[in-house]
């Protein structure tokens, strides 16, 4: 993709942010924008003299159109706990509302969409690692429904432009992502060890600490989301790393990483965390030719310098 005018979504949120670089690395033109409620514009301000990025704050949620457009990446929505508890009907907004008229400017322009959709599609999975075909196990009225409903309608909504306009649509389920620019008090596992042990205080382990993610360095995300745009899959693809740390394991190698004196303390498990999450990112090696590269101990230490900024 090079030589595109291209909106993005969501433009200063962690991963838009990261998006937008790798979109102008390429020789496009991008258009961001971003209502900031939980975005921040930090995030963009090395683009502030970039004359191919332009930015304007804007609710996605009512009808808006930047002009002519040739791609559209949707990443506008709150992605933390922290965030999506706090907002949660701005989040089924944007979920619905906001993904609509997103797509109807890609439908307006005759341009390609990627959705940024998530693994909380997949709930608490009784099947593990997870594949593109399970439907999930989701509480449609729990704690966490809010975003992942909100998800799982936006998914029904690009497929339904798919299928009924004839939009090219893309579909890109995010697993746990990490690195700069995530925000270090978003109640992510990442950013809470890394303050925590950076902070010489102790890190907050839910639950016994055998409930397990999958941690996907950002750079590697992107490439992944990248070579998706450019693909003719129409249906999920799963993006993220498929090597799994328990939550003790991963705290672990954050106060080994800072040298941190920090002990683990336990606190009960949220309600509907959940309990194991591995990607199966078989499609994506086949279809993309992607995997990632970077190892957990590696991203860590490429965020280290990020969080320590962070510290007050």
């Amino acid at each position: 993709m090079a030589g595109k005018t291209i909106l993005v979504t969501g433009a200063a949120g962690f991963l838009g942010s990261h998006l937008c670089d790798a979109l102008l690395a390429g020789d496009n033109r991008v258009i961001g924008v971003d209502n900031l409620s939980t975005g921040n514009l930090a995030n963009l301000e090395h683009l502030r003299n970039e004359p191919r990025f332009s930015f304007e704050e804007r609710d996605i949620c009512s009808p808006f159109d930047v002009g002519r457009v040739e791609y559209v990446f949707n990443f506008a929505s709150p992605a933390s706990p922290v965030d999506y508890m706090r907002l949660g009907v701005e989040t089924l907004l944007v979920g619905s509302a906001g993904t609509q008229n997103a797509l109807e400017i890609a439908k307006k322009y005759g341009a390609g969409f990627l959705h940024a959709s998530t693994s909380e599609c997949y709930g608490d999975p009784e099947v593990h690692p997870q594949v593109e075909t399970y439907w999930g196990n989701v509480n449609p009225i729990g704690p966490r429904s809010v975003y992942d409903e909100a998800k799982r309608f936006s998914e029904a909504m690009v497929t339904a432009y798919q299928r009924y306009y004839g939009v090219n649509t893309h579909l890109v389920r995010i697993f746990n992502t990490y690195g700069p620019r995530l925000q270090a008090n978003d109640g992510r596992v990442i950013s809470n060890f890394m303050m925590q042990a950076l902070k010489g205080v102790p890190l907050t382990i839910y639950g016994d600490g055998s409930q397990t993610r999958s941690f996907c360095y950002c750079s590697d995300l992107i490439e992944g989301i990248v070579r998706l745009s450019k693909s003719e899959e129409h249906l999920p693809v799963n993006i993220g790393n498929p090597v799994e740390f328990t939550m003790l394991e991963c705290a672990k190698e954050v106060v080994t990483l800072v040298g941190s004196g920090s002990e683990l303390v336990f606190m009960p498990l949220p309600e509907d965390d959940p309990k194991q999450r591995k990607p199966d990112i078989s499609k994506a090696k086949k279809l993309l030719g992607w995997e990632p590269k970077v190892s957990l101990r590696e991203g860590l230490g490429l965020s280290l310098e990020y969080f320590r900024g962070k510290v007050k």
